[in-house]
């Protein structure tokens, strides 16, 4: 079958480009350079990109898949950083992230089930449900990505910067990268929500629905506050780290208060 091929192609391609990008960190920059370790990832993004649209897309209903999901999260966050490493020094975090995408495509060759969703949606609620799942993963990866920074700002402070925190960009980079991060992430959950909105009966009722406008406010206070005062450091991770709080319990506290509290499905 010509997916699976091209998948199996698209998981070697990420393989290796881990293993150049580890050479090139590893020999101080030797090896291929750079700009064609980008051109070559933008071109497995793009295979990878088809096999999530045949996937997602083009079948008779949406498919929600727990693996299918997986892959498409893996893809927005390598297009987000091999979008950014052209302009800032962060290509060593692929050596992370590309391993990642390389086994969400393998679950979802290797997994054939599939969730699919009514036929009958409109487009919008499509747009809201793709919205919401890259809005939520994105702002995960930025929670993440502040407590590396935390912990990257702690060793530099004691300066025992060794090992995994040496190989890490600069903080300044990091710390751009995240704000960045959050940025794209407030856009597609903007997107989300405002979608959202043609379908909810009873808004104060949604808990879910009332903790992601929570979630949005603290974001959109941080990104302020980013412009306006310069906001960063500890500061910029305490207001990542609660809008992620909120948005954690938008899925899983409102889905335990409903299945197991309430007892609804």
């Amino acid at each position: 079958m010509l997916e699976n091929l091209l998948a199996t192609l698209v998981i070697f391609l990420y393989i290796l480009l881990t293993i150049l990008f580890v050479y090139r960190l590893a020999s101080g920059g030797k090896g291929m350079e750079k700009v064609r370790l980008l051109l070559l990832a933008n071109g497995v993004l793009v295979l990878h990109a088809y096999l999530l649209y045949v996937h997602l897309l083009s079948g008779p209903a949406l498919d929600i898949s727990f693996f299918s999901v997986f892959s498409l999260i893996a893809w927005v966050i390598t297009l987000m950083l091999i979008s950014f490493a052209w302009q800032e020094p962060i290509e060593n975090l692929a050596i992370g992230v590309l391993p990642v995408a390389a086994l969400a495509v393998l679950l979802r060759l290797v997994n054939e089930n599939v969730t699919l969703l009514s036929q009958d949606l409109s487009f919008v609620l499509e747009v809201h449900i793709i919205t919401s799942l890259i809005a939520y993963s994105l702002l995960s990866i930025a929670a993440l990505q502040s407590i590396m920074l935390y912990v990257q700002d702690a060793h530099l402070h004691k300066k025992h910067a060794a090992g995994f925190i040496r190989a890490l960009p600069p903080l300044e980079t990091m710390e751009k990268l995240l704000f960045r991060m959050i940025g794209v992430g407030f856009i597609v959950l903007s997107i989300s929500l405002g979608t959202g909105f043609f379908f909810i009966e009873d808004l104060i009722s949604q808990h879910k629905t009332v903790l992601s406008i929570g979630a949005w406010l603290l974001f959109a206070m941080l990104l302020w506050g980013r412009w306006k005062f310069g906001w960063r450091g500890r500061t910029a991770i305490r207001w990542t780290l609660t809008g992620f709080i909120f948005l954690l319990l938008a899925y899983f506290g409102s889905k335990f208060v409903l299945e197991i509290i309430l007892h609804k499905q």
